[in-house]
């Protein structure tokens, strides 16, 4: 599409928002690199070191895709609810998208990567309980553990994980939207506009108390907002429209607001709709990218120990030299991941929800 059309179109997000043919997983490849290159600064150089985004705005990279990252998944998770024929089916759905690439990279992190780099040895790294507890600790996202025994143990960032952290709020999420679907709330938008004014005052409750949170609640309420927005997008899907001119004016508003108590809405609200837009309207040759798999989720599973592993092959290095190293290797674990494991349990979820579906209606 050109500038001149992109500039000009107006374009219903309802209209757009169904099927494959959008900029997505681009959009979301896009993300994950960037979480990859905002984490070779705390990797290379200790956890006090400040990427250069953040030390300017006072959120780093990452920051920023995770955000966008959120708002995509609200959009998403709640258009998943409404089309599955039941809450089984969505669920099942869920943890197919979740949790078997996330045991591959956890299995493969332990016992392929660990005992080769362990500073233990093979026999002694392999009877540590926390070596066999890595695994099923962060699989089951509750009381996560970030290190192996004597894996990176002398790096500037001593810890083999450090993005995992996050999937424990996406599930909450999940959560959210499973709780107002199975109370019939996602489909009613006079109902969900008032789910949203009461998030709203919970969300806003901290800031007018001036109270500090405990950092897994706060963790929740910051990463929860651009999620809440983009249900919000897909509830009112027919009347949001994507425009160059709105996507440009919610970025200066984020400009503007960056001193104030608005700084952080804002920005959720700017980003969020800047990822819609360039989701759907610019066409051409950048579509194809969509034909190739959605990488994103395998680059932030296996991008965090790679980056440690570049360390152990090479020795110390500055965050270019990191992520130049990292990146190979961290995108051939994303494509086998989506291609080997991703992708065949989406389908083989499909497959059963759909047979329990059938089985189900005639009896």
């Amino acid at each position: 599409m050109s500038a001149r059309k992109m500039l000009n179109a107006r374009i219903v997000l309802g209209d757009v928002a169904q099927g494959q043919d959008n900029n997505f997983n681009l959009i979301r490849f896009l993300a994950a690199i960037a979480v990859l290159v905002s984490h070779a600064w705390p990797i290379t150089g200790g956890a006090g070191t400040i990427e250069p985004l953040k030390a300017g705005m006072g959120h780093s990279l990452g920051s920023l895709a995770v955000y966008i990252f959120f708002a995509l998944s609200g959009f998403f998770i709640a258009g998943s609810y409404e089309r599955s024929k039941s809450a089984l089916r969505f669920t099942m759905a869920r943890a197919a998208r979740l949790f078997p690439g996330l045991a591959v990279s956890l299995i493969f992190v332990a016992f392929v990567m660990g005992p080769v780099v362990s500073d233990l040895g093979v026999a002694a790294y392999l009877i540590y309980p926390e070596t066999g507890a890595f695994v099923l600790r962060n699989l089951g996202l509750v009381n996560l553990q970030y290190s192996l025994p004597g894996v990176f143990d002398t790096f500037p960032y001593p810890t083999v994980e450090g993005s995992i952290w996050t999937l424990v709020y996406e599930v909450l999420c999940y959560g959210m939207v499973f709780a107002v679907g199975v109370l019939g709330l996602l489909i009613r938008r006079r109902a969900m506009f008032a789910v949203f004014v009461i998030y709203t005052l919970v969300w806003c409750a901290p800031l007018l108390a001036k109270v500090e949170l405990h950092p897994s609640i706060a963790h929740m309420r910051n990463l929860s907002l651009p999620f809440v927005v983009g249900v919000a997008f897909w509830v009112w899907r027919d009347r949001v429209v994507l425009s160059l001119p709105i996507c440009v004016g919610m970025i200066v508003a984020a400009i503007v607001a960056h001193e104030t108590a608005l700084a952080y809405p804002t920005l959720v609200l700017a980003l969020s709709y800047g990822a819609f837009w360039l989701g759907h309207v610019p066409r051409g040759i950048v579509r194809r990218f969509n034909r190739l798999g959605d990488y994103s989720y395998g680059i932030y599973i296996y991008a965090f120990p790679l980056q440690g592993l570049a360390i152990w092959l090479w020795g110390p290095m500055g965050p270019a030299l990191n992520i130049a190293q990292a990146l190979p290797m961290t995108l051939i674990c994303a494509v086998a991941s989506w291609h080997w494991v991703e992708r065949p349990a989406l389908v083989l979820a499909r497959a059963g929800s759909g047979r329990r579906h059938r089985l189900s209606r005639q009896w």
